[in-house]
C-alpha cells in the first residue's frame, strides 16, 4: 500500500460514502496482443520450462544468456511489449548465501527497451522483500548492476568483480527490526518498478520446486530468460558456486526429465506408499542408483529394485518397500519436501526434481492448468496414471484486486475469500491441544481464533496500513456488517504471485523447543498480469474473479475480469 493511497483514506473521510473503485479512462492504454495459446508449456522433472517466450529480449551478455533467445511463444502469458517503453528484470538472486553468510543481493537489469538516462529521474526502485531506490546514475542495456544488503561483504565475497560493476546497497532499514531488512529464506517477492509503477515481480523461495542448491548450498538463483518471473519454472540453480555477478552469460544447471509426480506417504497398518515417476523426455532413463532425499527426516534413499527404467513421456511407479529404496520408505504424513537427485558414476550431477508433499494421508502431486504447473493434495489418488485435478476447499480464493489504479488514490488493493462448504469455518486449528491459525502464503498473514467465515459467506481482507479505516472500506464498497473485513502485513505483487489458504494440520516439537508447523493447502493461485483478455486487472481498476471453484485456482481459466466487488 502505498503512503498515497493510504493518505487519501485518512483525509477523505467525508466523502467516501460517495466513491466506488473505478477504473481511469483518462488515459485508455491499448491492451498489449497476446500469442496463441493452442499448447501447454510442459515442464522438465525441476519444472524448468523448455520453451522460449517472445515477451523477453535479453542481449547476448545477459545473465540468462545460456538459455534458448527470445521468440514466438504458445504460452498464454507471452505478451508483445511496447518497444518505446523500458522494462525492468531481476536475472539473479542470493537469498540464502552458503557457509552462514549474511550476504544478500540482487542483480537487476533493462529487459528490453531503451537506455535510462536517470534511474532517480525514473523512479526505479526496489519494493516487496526489500526497499531501495536507485540514485541519480544511467543504466545502460546491457548492464547489470547489484543491490545488496552489505556492500563491504559482497566486495569481500566477490573480489574480482568485472571491470565497471556497480554495486549499490544496504537497501532500507525494516521498521519492524529497526535494522537492515533480509530476505526471507522461505521466499517471498522481490519487486522493481519503474515511474512508480510495478514492472517485474521476482519470486524466490526455498520451497519445492525450487532448486535446492540455490537454499544456502552455494548457489543463486538465476532467471532462465523466458517465462514470468513469479513462477518457479522461470528459475534455476547457477552452475557457477556463488552465481556470477555483473558477469552475464550465467550457465543454469541443466534439468532432468524425470519428474516426482505423485507422491503417497506411508500410513502406519495400511500402507507402505509409493512414488511415482514421470518422464517428459523423448528417450527412456534409468533411475537405478538416483538418490531420494527428505527434508524433514534429513534422510536419504538409493533406488534399486529390478524395475527402474522411466519411459519416455511414461509412468514408473516405485513401491516404498525395502526391495525398491533400502530399508524401506517411510515417508510422513506430516508433509515433507522430497528430493530425487541424479547420480552418475557414484556422484550427484546437481540435476534434481522436487515435491512438496503436503500433511494428509492422501497423496500429493503436480498437474498442468492452463500452462502452470501446480502441486497440491491429490482429489483422487492415480498412481500408474495421469493426475487428477488438485483437493481443494472448502475456503476458496474468490477475487483478486493486486495492482490497484496508480491514478486513482481510492483505487485499494484486497483479497476475497468465500466458504463453499455447508458449515462456518474458524479459521484456527486445535492440534493437540494446541492453537494453530491458518494462513495466506503471499501476504504474510495467519488468522486468529475470532475469524470466522460462515458457511456460503465471504471474508474480505485489506492491508494493514488501512487498519483504522474500517467502516470507512465498509461505506466506500457497500461492505455488510455481517462480512467480516481482516488485514494483511504484506503486499500483492503487481505482476504476478503464488497466493495460497492453508490450514495447520500437525506439528512437531524441534530440539530447541520450537514447533514445526505442517500445512495443507485449501486454495491456492499463480495469478499473472500477463493472462490472456486479463490485461483491465493490471492497474486499470477492474480485478480478478473467480469462475470455477472445482479445483484450486491456478491458471487462468479459472478467472474472469469484473469491476471490484469485495465482500459482494
Amino acid at each position: 500500500m502505498n503512503t498515497k493511497k493510504m493518505l487519501a483514506v485518512g483525509t477523505c473521510v467525508s466523502v467516501l460514502g460517495m466513491f466506488s473503485a473505478c477504473s481511469d479512462d483518462s488515459s485508455p492504454v491499448t491492451p498489449p496482443s497476446y500469442a496463441s495459446s493452442s499448447s501447454v508449456v510442459q515442464p522438465n522433472s525441476s519444472g524448468d520450462v523448455l520453451t522460449s517466450s517472445s515477451d523477453v529480449a535479453v542481449s547476448s551478455s545477459s545473465s540468462a544468456g545460456s538459455q534458448v533467445p527470445a521468440s514466438s511463444s504458445s504460452n498464454p502469458e507471452d505478451i508483445v511489449l511496447d518497444t518505446n517503453s523500458t522494462y525492468m528484470g531481476v536475472s539473479e538472486i542470493m537469498y540464502n548465501a552458503p557457509n552462514a553468510s549474511a550476504l544478500e543481493w540482487v542483480e537487476v537489469y533493462i529487459k528490453s527497451g531503451p537506455d535510462l538516462a536517470n534511474m532517480q529521474l525514473n523512479n526505479v526502485r526496489l519494493d516487496g522483500a526489500v526497499s531501495f531506490a536507485f540514485p541519480a546514475e544511467p543504466l545502460k542495456k546491457g548492464e547489470y548492476v547489484i543491490v545488496t544488503n552489505d556492500v563491504a561483504l559482497f566486495k569481500q565475497t566477490y573480489p574480482s568483480l568485472p571491470a565497471g560493476c556497480r554495486v549499490f546497497g544496504p537497501w532500507d532499514v525494516d521498521p519492524k527490526t529497526s535494522a537492515v531488512a533480509k530476505l526471507a529464506n522461505e521466499g517471498d517477492v522481490v519487486d522493481v518498478k519503474i515511474k512508480g509503477e510495478g514492472d517485474v515481480s521476482a519470486a524466490f523461495s526455498n520451497n519445492p520446486p525450487w532448486p535446492s542448491l540455490a537454499n544456502g548450498n552455494g548457489h543463486t538463483l538465476v532467471y532462465r530468460g523466458s517465462g514470468n518471473e513469479a513462477d518457479p519454472t522461470s528459475w534455476g540453480a547457477s552452475a557457477l558456486a556463488n552465481g556470477n555477478p555483473c558477469a552475464g552469460g550465467d550457465q543454469v544447471l541443466d534439468a532432468s526429465a524425470i519428474r516426482l509426480n505423485e507422491i503417497k506417504p506411508y500410513v502406519l497398518g495400511v500402507s507402505d506408499g509409493w512414488v511415482e515417476l514421470y518422464n517428459v523426455g523423448a528417450a527412456p532413463v534409468d533411475v537405478a542408483g538416483w538418490e531420494l532425499e527428505s527434508k524433514l527426516k534429513g534422510k536419504k534413499w538409493t533406488v534399486g529394485g529390478t524395475n527402474t527404467i522411466v519411459p519416455a513421456n511414461g509412468y514408473l511407479l516405485l513401491e516404498a518397500t525395502a526391495a525398491v529404496f533400502g530399508d524401506g520408505l517411510y515417508l510422513s504424513d506430516n508433509g515433507d519436501e522430497i528430493y530425487l537427485y541424479e547420480v552418475a558414476g557414484g556422484a550427484r550431477t546437481g540435476k534434481e526434481t522436487s515435491l512438496m508433499v503436503f500433511s494428509g494421508k492422501q497423496s500429493s502431486g503436480i498437474v498442468e492448468v492452463a500452462g502452470s504447473v501446480a502441486q497440491g493434495a491429490m482429489a483422487t489418488e492415480t498412481p500408474g496414471t495421469a493426475n487428477s485435478a488438485l483437493k481443494a476447499g472448502p475456503i476458496f480464493i474468490s477475487e483478486i484486486h493486486y495492482h490497484e489504479n496508480e491514478k486513482d488514490l481510492k483505487d485499494l488493493e484486497f483479497l476475497e475469500l468465500v466458504n463453499k462448504g455447508t458449515e462456518a469455518v474458524t479459521l484456527v486449528e486445535s492440534v493437540n491441544n494446541t492453537p494453530q491459525g491458518w494462513k495466506i502464503e503471499g501476504v504474510n498473514m495467519e488468522f486468529a481464533s475470532t475469524d470466522v467465515i460462515p458457511a456460503g459467506g465471504k471474508m474480505v481482507l485489506f492491508g494493514d496500513s488501512l487498519k483504522a479505516y474500517e467502516s470507512q472500506l465498509r461505506t466506500r464498497y457497500g461492505i455488510d456488517a455481517a462480512v467480516p473485513i481482516r488485514f494483511y502485513a504484506g503486499k500483492l505483487s503487481n505482476r504476478g504471485e503464488t497466493v495460497a489458504v492453508k490450514k495447520p494440520y500437525s506439528f512437531v516439537t524441534k530440539a530447541d523447543g520450537s514447533k514445526q508447523w505442517y500445512y495443507e493447502l485449501s486454495d491456492a493461485t499463480l495469478y499473472s498480469d500477463r493472462w490472456p483478455d486479463m490485461y483491465a486487472a493490471d492497474g486499470k481498476g477492474k480485478s480478478l474473479n473467480r469462475k470455477d471453484f472445482t479445483t484450486m485456482g491456478y491458471g487462468y481459466t479459472s478467472w474472469t475480469v469484473a469491476d471490484p466487488t469485495p465482500g459482494k
